[in-house]
């Protein structure tokens, strides 16, 4: 086994590099902040178990039908709606674009720290393995 397939580095590697995509995402709700109708986007952080695992991958596939409006068929079992809880969001403007820059240069500057925080986790954990094992 390789020290790279340990699940605390795999998880510190996935954390990476969704904090890459969604920098790329970011960086997309800024570059398009003049775009009419142009709606921010963010990504949904992975969630991780106490040994390392995504909670996520085993239940890609199984998400269960939701109604998204009113005028839907509702599906059996009686999903819940994906109704947005306004507070906090601010309002579009009369072009139709929705990106603040303020809210989207905190969580640039947020998503950054995040990503040097768990690059220099991965690095320290890579030492310390190399370290106890005697290759350093």
């Amino acid at each position: 086994m390789s020290i790279k397939d340990l699940p605390d580095l795999s998880a510190l590697r996935t954390k990476m590099q969704w904090h890459q995509e969604r920098q790329r995402v970011l960086s997309e709700n800024i570059s398009n902040s003049d775009t009419p109708n142009f709606k921010p986007r963010d990504l949904i952080e992975p969630k991780f178990d106490g040994a390392g695992a995504s909670v996520s991958a085993g239940s890609m596939g199984s998400l269960a039908m939701m109604r998204t409006a009113t005028s839907h068929i509702a599906p059996s079992g009686g999903g819940q709606s994906f109704a947005q809880d306004r507070k906090g969001v601010f309002q579009t403007r009369p072009a139709g674009n929705a990106v603040n820059l303020e809210d989207q240069m905190l969580k640039v500057s947020a998503n950054q720290m995040d990503y040097a925080a768990a690059s220099s986790l991965y690095s320290k954990s890579l030492q310390l393995l190399k370290t106890a094992i005697g290759k350093r």
